[in-house]
């Protein structure tokens, strides 16, 4: 009997002694101007109370490591939140991280018969993110890479296109519509995103093409305006006009430069196959020849001209004249009939 006292006695005093801090991650990695929550338990004899919790930060001052209540630090006002409880529950997160608050932290509780401190302590190191895009400027086709680093390990984290398009590979290869800046996040923390680098994508003009305006056969002295098209005309850098002649194709001859080419008062000589070429640091493409012909206003041309206007007239002056000649025999038809009456009357 006396044995199974002692047993006991023994066994509720072992469990009157144990108490301990435990900290689910010592050594947690965030990026600056994010969050972190160091996620912690504690225990306790069962018949004690706690009364108070506290978290604090390790300083070495004059040459002594002291541990500095967060509740008195100007520099945590308003950025922590205790997410635990007076039973085992000591979480605590830490909001908008600066470098500054990289450093040593602790748990300590009182109850209401001892005050306990956490021996071991949460390491917390917080870092930036640095992109690199490998190459920053790259041909279309060519393969680019992106890369996210930091000074610790991290969660995962995911890639953005002008701070808001989310980019499902590190590895692609560039096209037009890749252009634009680039960023990385943690992940389920996209609103605090690394300083963004930009990725150029070069590409060369595709479907080179010509406009002419006006369109149709031109005159001695009259104007033509040709422009150089393409898919994405900021893909040239330079525009360059020639001219071939219709009867030999080994006559070329440059002509102009620019995207627009004006002919202000052409001349039978400009008569030719025109086309432009649209190039870049990359390559250039041509486009396909338009025909201009320029023809001279001979007389022959001015008397088909002015015969057709006669012929135009005569066609709008012709329903006049029929009206007009109708008007007068119906008017004469009329003269008639009433000199007829009359006639009769006087006979009778």
């Amino acid at each position: 009997m006396i044995a199974v006292l002692l047993l006991l006695i023994m066994k509720q005093g072992a469990v009157s002694t144990v108490w301990y801090v435990t900290f689910e991650n010592p050594n947690p990695c965030a990026v600056k101007g994010s969050s972190v929550e160091f996620r912690c338990s504690y225990n306790y004899p069962d018949e004690e109370t706690v009364q108070q919790t506290l978290w604090s930060k390790g300083d070495l001052k004059d040459g002594n490591w002291i541990r500095d209540k967060l509740s008195v630090l100007p520099s945590y006002k308003n950025r922590t939140r205790y997410l635990g409880d007076q039973q085992h529950n000591c979480s605590l997160a830490l909001h908008d991280l600066q470098y500054n608050d990289s450093g040593y932290y602790y748990f300590s509780f009182d109850t209401d018969r001892y005050g306990r401190r956490s021996k071991r302590s949460v390491y917390l190191s917080v870092t930036e993110l640095r992109v690199r895009v490998n190459p920053r400027r790259v041909r279309a086709g060519d393969t680019v890479t992106l890369e996210c680093r930091t000074s610790c390990e991290l969660s995962s984290t995911v890639w953005l296109k002008d701070g808001r398009h989310p980019v499902t590979k590190p590895a692609f290869q560039a096209q037009e519509e890749d252009a634009g800046n680039y960023s990385c996040a943690v992940k389920g923390q996209e609103s605090v995103q690394s300083e963004p680098v930009a990725l150029d994508v070069w590409y060369f003009p595709l479907n080179v093409s010509v406009e002419v305006s006006p369109v149709g056969l031109l005159t001695v002295g009259s104007s033509v305006t040709l422009t150089c098209n393409s898919t994405v005309d900021l893909a040239a850098d330079d525009y360059t006009w020639y001219r071939e002649a219709v009867s030999s194709s080994s006559s070329l001859l440059q002509v102009g430069s620019g995207r627009v080419l004006s002919l202000p008062s052409v001349e039978v000589s400009h008569t030719g196959l025109y086309f432009c070429k649209a190039r870049n640091r990359l390559r250039g493409n041509s486009s396909a020849k338009v025909l201009l012909t320029v023809e001279k206003a001979d007389m022959n041309r001015f008397i088909l001209l002015v015969g057709m206007g006669v012929k135009g007239i005569i066609l709008l002056l012709l329903p006049v004249v029929i009206f007009c000649a109708w008007r007068r025999w119906r008017n004469s038809a009329a003269d008639r009939e009433k000199h007829s009456h009359v006639y009769e009357n006087i006979r009778r």
